[in-house]
């Protein structure tokens, strides 16, 4: 030992090797265990079997990794009530939605599969196939037409029984499906929409294709300009690691308001794990007892089925076929020649046609879309003329207009 107490190099040198090879001892000790712990109880030998009892801590790590495993294996797994108990569970179902005073539906990926939309966590969901890294088709979005899903979720509305529906899905089938823009919140955004935030209030774009082509997480501009202030467009899409601050379409304002008046939450094919971070829309600050009654609909294992007033292992199409037939309510069809899209898109103007590729959504041959009055602009001063030597601002127009109206 040095003098003062602390290690010369050559002790220290000494020291570090020990440490390696103690380490390197649990390794082998670990492995050998973990070797030995796979095998069938009676493939062990009487060695074997006694390297085990005299390594309890390692067998009882791999016990618990097992059971993690097995427990995150059947989350993952869909499951199907038979038809008799689906039945009874939707004849409950359809009486908490007559007895609802404000009934509000949260929607996930889940409702727009059997619209040949990938899902997220299914069996063949998008994050599933990337973790056993498979590669993912591009999905063409324009081909896609609401479900009956969709369609049965419209017809609950108009017939009162549903107050508003927050959905994660940027498809835009529930707008097309000829829901009220007022009682959707699409809190992730929405494929079909572009807006300028220079304007006050923000000005959209209904487009009849999917505007997303350029953008991305944190780089959302189009690539075409507003109409009225010539400022760049953006989407309205909420990547992961994002917050979404558009009021339109995400809504939330709506969807806040709507959670704190409810007595009733359905949710229709969401696995749950997004929406439970967002306290506000569970009243998470009423007390257990005043909190809305849950129903959940979803083939897997959700966080939030130990609250559910009822648990629907189904498709979506399934139980809501069964719900409309226990209400009695005729599910209408989607005509694609009476699309909403149609009736809110806007042109894009000469000039604008080579700004994207994508295949638009388009009514059947030989038909005329309904179409809206054209916008009305307001009129427009002529602008100020610009200085010489560069170009006259928004800020520097502004201030010409005060000045001559002084």
């Amino acid at each position: 030992m040095a003098a003062g107490g602390s290690l010369s190099r050559s002790e220290r040198k000494a020291a570090a090797r020990a440490e390696l090879l103690q380490q390197e001892e649990q390794r082998d000790r670990r492995r050998q265990v973990s070797r030995i712990w796979r095998k069938p109880p009676a493939e062990r030998s009487p060695e074997e079997c006694q390297v085990l009892s005299e390594s309890d801590d390692i067998v009882r790590e791999l016990e618990r990794r097992r059971k993690r495993r097995e427990r995150l294996r059947r989350r993952q797994e869909e499951v199907c009530d038979e038809p008799e108990e689906l039945k009874r569970k939707a004849i409950e179902l359809a009486a908490a939605v007559r007895n609802a005073k404000h009934l509000v539906i949260y929607t996930g990926a889940g409702i727009s599969t059997a619209a040949s939309i990938p899902d997220y966590r299914g069996p063949n969901g998008i994050w599933t196939l990337l973790q056993k890294g498979r590669s993912i088709r591009a999905t063409d979005l324009s081909e896609a037409e609401p479900t009956l899903t969709h369609m049965s979720i419209a017809c609950l509305h108009k017939h009162n029984l549903v107050q508003h529906v927050v959905s994660q899905n940027c498809d835009g089938l529930h707008l097309r499906s000829g829901l009220p823009r007022a009682a959707i919140s699409e809190l992730h955004g929405n494929m079909y929409i572009e807006v300028c935030t220079s304007c006050t209030p923000n000005r959209e774009y209904v487009r009849v294709f999917d505007v997303t082509e350029r953008t991305a997480l944190h780089r959302h501009h189009t690539g075409r300009m507003c109409h009225k202030c010539g400022s760049q467009l953006r989407d309205t899409i909420v990547h992961f690691g994002e917050k979404g601050t558009l009021t339109q379409p995400l809504n939330w304002e709506a969807a806040t308001e709507a959670a704190s008046k409810a007595d009733v939450i359905l949710c229709l094919g969401s696995s749950l794990k997004v929406l439970k971070k967002y306290p506000r829309l569970w009243c998470m600050s009423k007390p257990p007892t005043r909190r809305p009654k849950l129903y959940i609909v979803n083939l897997q294992w959700t966080p939030k089925d130990d609250l559910a007033a009822l648990k629907l292992h189904g498709r979506c199409d399934d139980v809501m076929r069964l719900l409309m037939e226990e209400l009695g309510l005729e599910i209408p069809s989607y005509d694609r020649a009476r699309d909403p899209i149609f009736a809110l898109a806007e042109p894009l103007r000469p000039g604008e046609e080579g700004t994207h590729s994508r295949k638009p959504v388009a009514p059947p041959p030989g038909t005329e879309p309904p179409r809206e009055e054209p916008r009305q602009e307001p009129p427009r001063e002529p602008p100020p003329p610009a200085r010489p030597g560069g170009w006259l601002g928004r800020g520097c127009a502004k201030g010409a207009r005060r000045r001559k109206s002084n």
